[in-house]
């Protein structure tokens, strides 16, 4: 439903995965333009299916999107107000390098990737002054292309560093996406980081789900142990730890960082078991799929390399990477 005391934005959602397919689906459900970038095949299934989001028992869909699969189409379906990157870390830099000599026609994009890099990357390709930093803390899960359910709504995070972020914020929330706006980006993309690091390079490695990861006492202590190499790299860089919705990410830093081990595993190790509970994480679902690769050296791994420029050790985050990297 439309809201006349707000503007018709035209986005550009690069992506229609899980992700992309909930936050785009979401605004042109609410009465937005959104034009679709995505591969070829993907594109095909697209307009072919539609899009459909659950929540719940009720189903919303999109039944014919705007797909597009080549760049000069999607400057075409243009101008655009503002874009969404909803593509996997490791596949930023291909993208914004294939964006580079379209720069100008372009319009600022929010980066809602997990990772703390991918924002440089935009900016190095496009230019600073087109960079939004956002965030997800809502569950999505994928039932396939074009569809997927919301398994636990919490909301969406933008960075109050554009002049747009105030109307996106209320665009957003208004499409039911909860959104907040944030002062400061480098805390909420970091604190968003902190928790996508639990239970997800182990599982991948070890072919377990995150709830006994957390319920085995070796595991769980190093989870902990990543858990605080990543603050202490946040703390040299004066990056404060903040919740984000409906996520309670200071209480989940206070205690991996200060509670004995024991302690730590007997409040969180249920709550996080309960958070991720037997849903494969991110890692596992790319690295079982066959997919060749994941994103444990934009996540862990840029744990390590700012670590490594700070001379701050971080001998478990390191490991878990090269293990993954190498399987």
């Amino acid at each position: 439903m439309t809201d006349p005391s707000l503007p018709q934005l035209r986005f550009l959602c690069f992506g229609a995965g899980a992700i992309g397919t909930y936050l785009g689906g979401s605004l042109a459900l609410a009465g937005h333009s959104v034009v679709f970038f995505e591969r070829p095949e993907p594109a095909r299934l697209l307009r072919e299916k539609g899009l459909t989001i659950w929540q719940g028992e009720k189903a919303t869909r999109v039944p014919s999107p705007q797909v597009v699969d080549h760049i000069d189409d999607v400057l075409t379906h243009g101008p655009y107000d503002v874009a969404i990157l909803a593509v996997k870390a490791y596949d930023t830099l291909a993208l914004a390098e294939s964006l580079h000599p379209y720069r100008v026609a372009l319009p600022p994009v929010i980066c809602f990737q997990n990772g703390v890099e991918n924002e440089a990357v935009i900016a190095e390709h496009l230019g600073s002054d087109k960079v939004i930093s956002g965030t997800i803390t809502t569950a999505i899960g994928r039932r396939g292309p074009g569809e997927i359910v919301v398994e636990r709504l919490r909301g969406i995070g933008i960075a109050n560093e554009h002049i747009l972020a105030p109307t996106l914020v209320a665009v957003m929330d208004h499409a039911g996406l909860r959104a907040r706006m944030y002062d400061q980006a480098a805390a909420m993309k970091w604190s968003k980081m902190l928790t996508n690091l639990l239970g997800n390079a182990s599982s991948a490695i070890l072919d377990m789900p995150p709830s006994q990861i957390f319920a085995h006492p070796g595991l769980f202590r190093m989870e902990m142990l990543m858990l605080r190499e990543a603050i202490r790299v946040m703390q040299a860089q004066d990056i404060p730890v903040i919740d984000l919705p409906e996520t309670p990410v200071r209480a989940l830093a206070w205690s991996a960082n200060h509670l004995p081990l024991f302690l730590s595993r007997l409040l969180l190790g249920r709550v996080l078991a309960g958070g991720r509970g037997d849903k494969m994480p991110s890692f596992h679902i790319d690295f079982h799929a066959g997919r060749g690769k994941s994103e444990v050296d934009y996540l862990n791994g840029a744990v390590v390399r700012f670590g490594r420029r700070l001379g701050i050790p971080t001998p478990v985050n390191s490991l878990l990477t090269d293990t993954l990297l190498a399987l």
